[in-house]
């Protein structure tokens, strides 16, 4: 049994497709269905049903699997132990952003972070909270930046800042002559939010959860983006919440729109996560080191109190 044969299982696990696995790992078809062929006759296993289209893992292939993947990343642990001694930061570096971080946070500290470690190739992915979990846990990402807590045993993670939630409010809003707005003034029937699946949204129902009941049905009208929203909110269909990072790029016309919230001002937790087996621990320092070093300058708010992180 080799790490090379365990890698090449993982391959076909994930693509389902022998031709595409050796694609992806640089080898020919041939050569990697006879790996995986003589770490079967060596185990006397059957890991994948050939029968299938696409090919499935046998049930002892499917546990097989889960302990592969342990094993590649012990054995990547070594080659990060070396770079972590010689204080090299370099190679392939997959990172996942959640949709509402990644068009304001990335700008801020990308080009920096790519002159000042030339040698990391970053690999960056817009992906939302479920996918990024998944990806984290299968290796398929080496770290990512979400709201959080995730509450999740197998993910580890490291707090970058707290952004206020900014209130979006037009003129003729019941609350548009108001300097700054409370969450008891939040009502649920007039607020504008992002469609389903963004962790931005979820947080924001928690928050109004706590002034009065939430059912589905109150929501007529939800969108993928904040620029839809604000547009929307232009035409008089509501107020929405924006995070404070997005309000530094709103347009001037639109400031007088904006109200920020009395002390606690609720907020959301974003951090920099990653697997608990800790790889490329010097590149996620670096990371964090990085986005911690702009972010904490343009939140002009980091010194208020804030209500408790509100969650997904």
């Amino acid at each position: 049994m080799t790490i090379t044969q365990l890698k090449y299982v993982l391959a076909v696990a994930e693509h389902q497709n022998f031709t595409k696995a050796a694609e992806k790992t640089f080898v020919t078809q041939p050569t990697l269905s006879m790996q995986i062929q003589k770490l079967e006759d060596e185990l006397d296993i059957q890991i994948f049903d050939r029968s299938k289209k696409p090919i499935e893992l046998t049930e002892v292939g499917k546990k097989l699997v889960q302990q592969a993947r342990n094993i590649v990343n012990e054995s990547e642990r070594i080659q990060d132990i070396v770079d972590q001694q010689k204080g090299y930061i370099g190679g392939e570096f997959k990172l996942g952003v959640i949709p509402t971080v990644m068009p304001t946070l990335l700008p801020m500290f990308l080009n920096n972070f790519i002159k000042k470690y030339p040698k990391v190739k970053l690999k960056i992915e817009e992906l939302h909270t479920e996918a990024i979990i998944e990806r984290l846990n299968d290796g398929h990402l080496d770290a990512a930046i979400a709201a959080t807590p995730l509450e999740n045993d197998n993910i580890k993670e490291r707090v970058l800042y707290y952004e206020p939630f900014v209130g979006y409010i037009p003129q003729n809003h019941r609350l548009h002559n108001n300097t700054k707005i409370d969450v008891s003034d939040l009502d649920i029937d007039d607020m504008l939010l992002l469609e389903d699946g963004h962790c931005f949204r979820d947080g924001i129902i928690n928050l109004c959860k706590t002034q009065k009941s939430y059912e589905e049905d109150h929501f007529q009208l939800e969108s993928g983006s904040f620029e839809t929203l604000i547009k929307l909110s232009n035409e008089g269909l509501g107020m929405t919440l924006l995070p404070y990072l997005h309000t530094l790029d709103i347009k001037a016309s639109e400031n007088q729109n904006l109200r920020h919230f009395n002390e606690p001002t609720p907020a959301r937790e974003v951090s920099l996560i990653y697997h608990k087996s800790e790889l490329k621990m010097q590149i996620i320092d670096a990371l964090k080191n990085s986005i911690m070093g702009v972010v904490k300058g343009a939140i002009a708010f980091h010194n208020v109190k804030i209500i408790s992180p509100i969650s997904k």
